[in-house]
């Protein structure tokens, strides 16, 4: 019987991924910091807010972010458990249609503004064309989250980054799959005085052979795929019914399944 083990990209078994919210133009720093060292990171936008001095405009997000995941933050940035579901779905829908008309793609990832919400605002995601969403708290776990509408950071960059980080870069034991995961917001670099903290952490953690750089909707997507993948019962075909490639561990060996494609395991 062959010992099959899901993979990320290039075989790879961890994977890191950033999350940073508000838009503020403090972005446009750290997005230079993660382009410099390979990292990739979703940034969580009110399309609503753009006008304020503070924020990142309208007209520069594209450009900013390109490379990167562009998702929804809410419009105005209320506190949704304390909203009617009407608004909610407003805000959701309307922060979805404008910033999709800016990035040109579609939006379909959120964190919670304030840390809020609830059961009834989860469900209502998947019909929102929402498909993750994080919540805010330190997991300090590496682990894949098995609900991804309570999706929950390793850490914010405030929390023992560097200690978690060496912890990362050490796991060596292929038979898992690990997943760093930073959040925060930009802004708090300057008021905290400590962009060496993020530009210390990018170096350290960037450009290595072993670790898939992915933004969130890139995870679910991959994972999704991932899921999908329909295997023989005897384990020694495997076909990939989505359009993306994927990668396998088969007895040790890597295999790369092309989307569409229906590959023999020997």
């Amino acid at each position: 019987m062959n010992n099959i083990y899901k993979c990320f990209p290039g075989g790879k078994h961890k994977v890191l991924t950033m999350s940073y919210d508000d838009g503020k133009i403090q972005d446009r720093k750290l997005v230079a910091i993660f382009n410099k060292y390979g990292i990739k990171g979703t940034f969580h936008l009110n399309a609503g807010l753009f006008e304020q001095n503070d924020r990142i405009n309208a007209d520069e997000v594209r450009e900013l972010y390109e490379g990167h995941e562009v998702a929804a933050h809410t419009f105005t940035h209320p506190t949704i458990a304390r909203c009617p579901m009407e608004q909610v779905v407003q805000q959701i829908i309307e922060d979805r249609k404008m910033l999709e008309s800016i990035v040109g793609y579609t939006v379909r990832g959120l964190s919670y503004p304030n840390g809020s919400y609830s059961g009834e605002i989860i469900s209502v995601l998947p019909h929102l064309g929402i498909e993750y969403s994080r919540v805010v708290g330190s997991s300090r776990s590496f682990s894949m989250p098995d609900d991804y509408y309570i999706w929950q950071a390793t850490c914010h960059h405030k929390t023992d980054l560097m200690e978690l980080a060496q912890n990362f870069a050490d796991l060596n034991k292929k038979q898992y799959l690990y997943m760093m995961y930073v959040w925060g917001h930009s802004y708090e670099f300057d008021l905290d005085n400590n962009w060496s903290l993020i530009e210390g952490f990018c170096e350290f953690i960037g450009n290595r052979d072993d670790i898939w750089y992915a933004t969130n909707i890139q995870i679910v997507d991959y994972m999704k795929a991932l899921d999908n993948l329909k295997f023989s019962a005897a384990g020694d075909f495997v076909y990939n019914p989505s359009a993306i490639n994927v990668w396998i561990s088969v007895n040790g060996r890597i295999y790369e399944i092309g989307g569409g494609m229906q590959v023999a395991l020997s």
